[in-house]
């Protein structure tokens, strides 16, 4: 028998969480509606860890067009791999959860969203970031911290919380909001040129409709919440980090002053291999690895010290102290611009091409189709890192990093009356 749980007043509309009707063999499972969107969240988690040294965390996010009661258009009438809106919605649901994942988890963890329904008025993101945190909290998967997010725009100068997308378009400010009982944990979005103060106005607005979220989804857990399972944690042994501290603290103190980066690393390889050879005298069982797992913790506090208390960077600069810089314009002969920007030892090089109104890009949205006249590329070739990967087409990284650099610019370009 399903649940259900109601709150008013967070916008035009109500929000519903309901579960218990379905996917049922899933560890959690969430449905919440907004007007007539309707998002389904599940999670799952395998049965085992995983040695991989990380949380294996994977977040999908997709968008039916039967929730419009649309058909694919193209020759192809089954939905592929995700739309760049898709993956940047998944994104948008993993940066606030990821970070509360308790440290160690190595069972892979899988978050599906759905889009069921669209009403074509409100946005499905920020119900599936609620749903998800709903459907973890709920489930035996140990995640204890619900996430709740809302929407803001600046409507008529008001402030508006889960606006429409009409509303939005009249709107100076499209910020998504994150956050937990206590604190806010993401912020995603822009401002039409707005002052730090307006910034926080808008945080200080949106936290009390994310603390009634979470009130609710704690409310779910009290009434249908599994017990919580107890998942191994890979976290570095006690003896091996007591045994290994001095010796790693005093190194540390040594490595960071050196201004190369490569240098630090060059540096902190060669303490871990020295430290390997010398445990494996008295346990030969111990891998290279659990030495590198030690060695973080002490560079993940040394590091934090350093900032805090002693307002120091890595290399050694003061938190203000920024690396030298050097900018160069036509890069290259044949574009229509060009710049290499480079900051110490980061480089990036961007080029700018002009096109005609044929030129824009389609956009098939649940909200129907769309065109966008100003696009920003990103790439992260793995040359610029020193590494070997395979290059197959754009990483998630690679999109929500462009969308990120592309939001920031979009609100200064001129618009098609001014520059056609």
């Amino acid at each position: 028998m399903g649940v259900s749980l109601s709150i008013a007043n967070l916008g035009k509309n109500s929000f519903t969480f309901s579960s218990g009707d379905w996917a049922r063999q899933a560890n959690g499972s969430i449905v919440v509606s907004f007007g007539d969107t309707v998002v389904l969240a599940t999670v799952c988690a395998s049965k085992d860890p995983k040695d991989k040294g990380f949380l294996p965390l994977t977040v999908e996010y997709q968008e039916r067009t039967y929730a419009m009661g649309k058909i694919p258009g193209g020759f192809i009438k089954r939905e592929g791999r995700p739309k760049d809106a898709e993956i940047l919605s998944a994104r948008l649901i993993d940066r606030p959860l990821r970070p509360l994942f308790p440290a160690g988890i190595t069972n892979e963890i899988q978050i599906v969203a759905m889009v069921l329904s669209s009403d074509a008025e409100n946005d499905p993101d920020v119900l599936a970031i609620n749903a998800a945190s709903c459907a973890l909290i709920i489930s035996d998967i140990p995640f204890e911290i619900p996430v709740a997010a809302v929407r803001v725009s600046k409507v008529d100068n008001a402030f508006v919380v889960n606006p429409t997308y009409a509303e939005r378009e009249q709107s100076s400010v499209d910020l998504v909001i994150a956050g937990t009982q206590e604190k806010i944990v993401m912020l995603e979005g822009g401002f039409n040129e707005t002052s730090e103060a307006e910034v926080l106005e808008v945080i200080k607005f949106a936290h009390p409709a994310i603390r009634e979220i979470i009130a609710l989804q704690e409310t779910l857990r009290d009434k249908i919440g599994k017990p919580k399972k107890v998942f191994p944690l890979a976290t570095p042994d006690q003896e091996l980090l007591d045994s290994i501290k001095d010796t790693v603290n005093a190194k540390l103190q040594d490595m960071y002053g050196l201004v190369s980066k490569e240098e630090r690393e060059t540096a902190t390889n060669s303490l871990i291999e020295a430290l390997h050879e010398e445990k494996l005298k008295t346990n030969p069982d111990i891998t290279i690895e659990a030495i590198a797992a030690a060695v973080e913790v002490f560079e993940d506090s040394f590091l934090r010290k350093k900032i805090l208390e002693e307002e120091k960077r890595p290399d050694g600069r003061a938190l203000k102290d920024i690396r030298p810089i050097d900018c160069c314009v036509c890069a290259l002969p044949r574009t229509h611009g060009s710049a290499v920007f480079t900051r110490g030892q980061t480089q990036s090089l961007a080029v700018t091409t002009l096109g005609t109104s044929s030129d824009v890009q389609f956009v098939e949205a649940l909200e129907g189709e769309q065109t966008k006249r100003f696009m920003l590329h990103y790439t992260f070739p793995p040359f610029s890192v020193g590494e070997i990967k395979p290059m197959r087409g754009p990483s998630r990284r690679d999109i929500g990093h462009g969308a990120l650099a592309e939001n920031a610019l979009a609100r200064v370009i001129p618009s098609r009356g001014d520059f056609p």
